[in-house]
């Protein structure tokens, strides 16, 4: 029997390499019988070298993807393999999104050095983090908190919090889990209140469009829901996409064939926030995306995303 050899380009943070590693071994599982071999190709992003720059101040959304794009247009790897909420809304030319693994815990957890949650953090503490969307939905619960700026993968944010950086941080609870480390978060938050990020949890796999025979090797492992979901959270990302530096937020869930999608913008102090929340058919997963997010766009209207 002839192998088949599947390149999986990652990033090398412990965590992507931890997703690519999920990729790989539901890879080899699902076509065990079949000569099947996946190799992972870890490649470093701008976002990787760019350790203390501000995301917003770099470029946002794509810092983490644009040269694993390269790579997979290039032909030096197979399929690309990113945290879903790395993705930008529109991917290069010839590149597509295959589909998602079934989604993790998408929501935020808490960590504090000694406050239990963001409740119980004292009044002026130093809250640690680069995400906008945390930041703001921090500040709309506490607007004491002062927010400073924290990049690093996992490992590099908890030991900065250690070494009393900050009083506190927010991580994904996905992350957490994926490395083992669920053991570190000190409060999960509710993500009806904190909306987490569009595709938290979910792991991408993206393909070069052409390419048929490796996204037939793909779909065995692909979930349709998580895949469903995505799709509506990007669509509403999509139709608000207009400036990096406005928090959004956007959930979807699908279960027994319906989708709930609840979505929010917000300034970056936290002080004014606009919310929609859509019901409706996992089949109008698109059309419900676009519409939540066509509605927010006209009630913020177009200075809300000037701040």
């Amino acid at each position: 029997m002839q192998s088949t050899i599947i390149r999986i380009g990652t990033r090398g943070s412990p965590l992507a390499l931890a997703q690519a590693d999920e990729v790989a071994r539901r890879l080899a599982q699902a076509h065990r019988d079949a000569g099947v071999i996946v190799e992972i190709v870890a490649i470093r992003t701008t976002g990787d070298r760019l350790k203390e720059t501000p995301l917003t101040e770099a470029g946002g959304k794509g810092l983490f993807t644009k040269e694993i794009e390269e790579a997979l247009l290039a032909r030096e790897v197979d399929i690309a393999v990113h945290s879903a909420k790395d993705m930008p809304t529109v991917l290069p030319p010839g590149l597509s999104l295959a589909g998602c693994l079934e989604r993790e815990d998408a929501r935020d957890v808490f960590i504090g050095r000694s406050a239990g949650s963001i409740e119980d953090l004292p009044r002026g503490a130093v809250l640690g983090t680069s995400s906008l969307r945390r930041r703001a939905l921090a500040l709309r619960q506490r607007p004491d908190l002062r927010v400073v700026e924290f990049r690093g993968n996992v490992g590099t944010r908890l030991e900065k919090l250690a070494n009393g950086v900050a009083d506190g941080t927010l991580l994904a609870m996905a992350g957490l889990k994926r490395l083992h480390m669920q053991d570190r978060g000190t409060s999960i938050l509710d993500p009806h209140t904190f909306v987490p990020a569009i595709g938290q949890g979910a792991i991408a796999i993206e393909v070069r469009a052409s390419d048929t025979a490796t996204a037939e090797w793909i779909t065995p492992i692909l979930h349709a829901d998580t895949g469903g979901a995505v799709d509506a959270e990007r669509a509403f990302l999509a139709t608000l996409d207009g400036s990096c530096r406005t928090p959004i937020g956007g959930h979807a869930r699908i279960a027994n064939g319906g989708l709930s999608f609840h979505g929010i913008i917000i300034t970056p102090d936290g002080r004014i926030a606009h919310e929609a929340k859509r019901e409706g058919s996992a089949s109008d997963a698109v059309r419900i995306g676009l519409d939540a997010g066509e509605e927010l766009a006209r009630r913020g209207g177009p200075d809300f995303f000037r701040h």
